[in-house]
């Protein structure tokens, strides 16, 4: 389903003023497709990339559903978001509050890295939606602090990273406590592999499964090309040089692994290049420092691994840059989304070894579009790009025609083979008599 305008789902006037007032006019490609079922109280299992309104494709329907069936009585809360990590739990906070904002309809999180004493304000008034992190959310469940009982919607985001992070038993028990749900929504970055689908059918009853890569309209207000490298100084040339143009005003630079989140930090900050970082082993305080820093823009650049920045939404990024080609299409994709969003354009650059060639082209496949070459004059490839079997495009017509073709041929080599097996009759030999 596709529309062009949040009014044809027959939402409440007060989302679609709190809608109006943040620019958000026409839903996003899992935004439309998401909440039709979700308004007729079906559970969904859906992906989608980061960066293309996964969030308010479920915070919608949850919101209109208690704004429908609003109770009599306050009371402990009726929608439970489940998050992997306490700084998507606090955007999603944030986004809750401004979709409910000429609402009367309260909002808490319970998470992790905050004192017990700052959430008894949660456990004491009345809530109507909790965005929580599992390990925090079971710890006050077990101590019969959190009431589950009147629980209607269960939400799991970037189920993912959370069954990655091995919060998957964490998860069932939340979700045998809130067996009185009639709704559970599910929603990943991507769907690929068996793990989120076994661990969806453990949650979700008879799941619309929903696929949403974001359109060609969507991918289009992100500018995306790629610069030739020749090794890993070439790239970190052309990285430093990229960072100071005038139009690179905030940026994300991916990498792979850890190791090389430390060697390219301090690589830059010999070029003079202030940045800060995220890895998946740091601890919580740094891990706060780092985004409070980014999010003042006391820093502008950011280098992060794919596992370290899951759920991160920072304002007016800028640029993305892959430094390491992503191993997944479906990566590529995530990475890329953390420019671009709330309507605004953005730039998607990869620096690109002869390695990493293979990659390029899967990903050009997945997104079916290529990526556009670009060359700094000063900083030029020394090495030739890698050589692309080009192959020949068939149409389905044609291969059609060609595979009746090979059957016929088929057929008459059968008979062929047949008719020579019988052999030639045999000549009849003479005998002279003499």
């Amino acid at each position: 389903m596709t529309t062009d305008d949040f009014s044809s789902f027959d939402l409440n006037e007060l989302i679609l003023k709190a809608l109006s007032l943040q620019n958000i006019t026409a839903p996003t490609t899992i935004q439309a497709q998401t909440i039709p079922y979700a308004l007729d109280n079906r559970d969904i299992l859906g992906s989608a990339p980061t960066g293309t309104g996964k969030t308010l494709a479920y915070l919608i329907p949850a919101v209109q559903h208690l704004l429908d069936f609003p109770r009599r009585q306050p009371g402990p809360p009726r929608v439970l978001i489940l998050t992997p990590t306490r700084e998507l739990a606090m955007q999603v906070a944030e986004q809750t509050k401004l979709l409910t904002q000429f609402t009367s309809l309260s909002t808490a999180t319970i998470t992790g890295g905050v004192a017990y004493m700052n959430h008894a304000e949660v456990f004491s008034k009345n809530q109507d939606i909790v965005i929580a992190t599992t390990g925090r959310l079971l710890q006050y469940i077990k101590e019969e602090n959190f009431d589950c009982h009147a629980v209607e919607m269960l939400i799991l985001d970037e189920a993912d990273r959370m069954l990655d992070m091995g919060f998957a038993q964490d998860v069932e028990t939340i979700s045998a406590e809130t067996r009185w749900r009639t709704q559970t929504l599910l929603f990943s970055a991507t769907l690929e592999g068996n793990d989120v689908h076994e661990f969806a059918q453990r949650i979700l009853q008879e799941p619309v499964e929903i696929k949403a890569d974001p359109s060609r309209k969507e991918r289009k207000k992100i500018l995306q090309f790629y610069y030739r490298a020749d090794d890993i100084e070439h790239k970190t040339a052309l990285l430093i040089h990229l960072l100071k143009q005038d139009d690179v005003t905030k940026s994300v630079i991916f990498v792979r692994k850890r190791e090389r989140v430390h060697e390219l930090v301090t690589w830059l900050n010999n070029a003079k290049i202030r940045t800060c970082y995220l890895e998946g082993e740091m601890v919580q305080a740094k891990r706060n420092e780092a985004i409070k820093r980014m999010a003042n823009n006391t820093v502008n650049i950011l280098v992060a691994t794919d596992v370290a920045s899951r759920g991160l939404d920072f304002d007016d990024i800028s640029h993305v840059f892959n430094f390491d080609m992503p191993k997944a299409a479906d990566v590529y994709l995530h990475r890329i989304g953390r420019t671009a969003r709330a309507g605004k354009k953005g730039t998607a650059i990869s620096l690109v070894e002869a390695h990493d060639y293979d990659l390029l082209k899967k990903i050009e496949r997945y997104i079916k579009e290529p990526l556009k070459l670009r060359i700094v004059h000063e900083l030029r490839p020394k090495t030739k790009a890698p050589a692309v079997s080009k192959k020949k495009k068939i149409s389905e017509k044609a291969k059609t025609k060609k595979n009746e073709k090979n059957q016929e041929v088929k057929k008459k080599k059968v008979r062929e083979r047949d008719t020579k097996n019988i052999g030639k009759p045999k000549k009849k030999l003479s005998i002279s008599k003499t």
